[in-house]
């Protein structure tokens, strides 16, 4: 996250930029699927590496760093050969967590409602 609220604004923006940081933050589908790995219990690098089909290791690791900057994750490296390294979700981050299951259910809720306002709006828009 930047320092942008920081910078005189205006009102709707003085009342968004904190928000705006945060979602910029978790909202990516690498994050939010990490912060659900590691809600659930203590997680692996490679068990994440494993578990979430598409992400490259150099976006992995990135993820992880940022988490675990904005003090949504924990690092903890076990003393053993090879080192064994968990990622564990913070106090935060499970909090994140029961409010990004409120974002899932209005998103369930809301999806036919959204799919036909896409239809509508593309038909109205294609005969203009």
């Amino acid at each position: 996250m930047t320092d942008d609220c920081v910078l005189p604004k205006s009102d709707v923006q003085a009342e968004a930029c904190p928000i705006v940081q945060v979602i910029d933050r978790v909202a990516g589908k690498w994050a939010v699927s990490i912060l659900v790995a590691a809600t659930k219990a203590p997680v692996r690098y490679t068990e994440l590496e494993r578990g979430i089909p598409g992400i490259s290791r150099r976006m992995l690791t990135l993820t992880l760093r940022n988490l675990e900057r904005d003090g949504l994750l924990t690092r903890t490296v076990h003393p053993t050969v090879p080192p064994k390294v968990e990622y564990s979700a913070t106090a935060s981050a499970r909090e994140l967590y029961t409010h990004l299951n409120g974002l899932l259910e209005w998103a369930e809720r809301h999806q036919p409602d959204i799919i036909e306002a896409r239809r509508d709006y593309d038909r109205l828009t294609a005969a203009a």
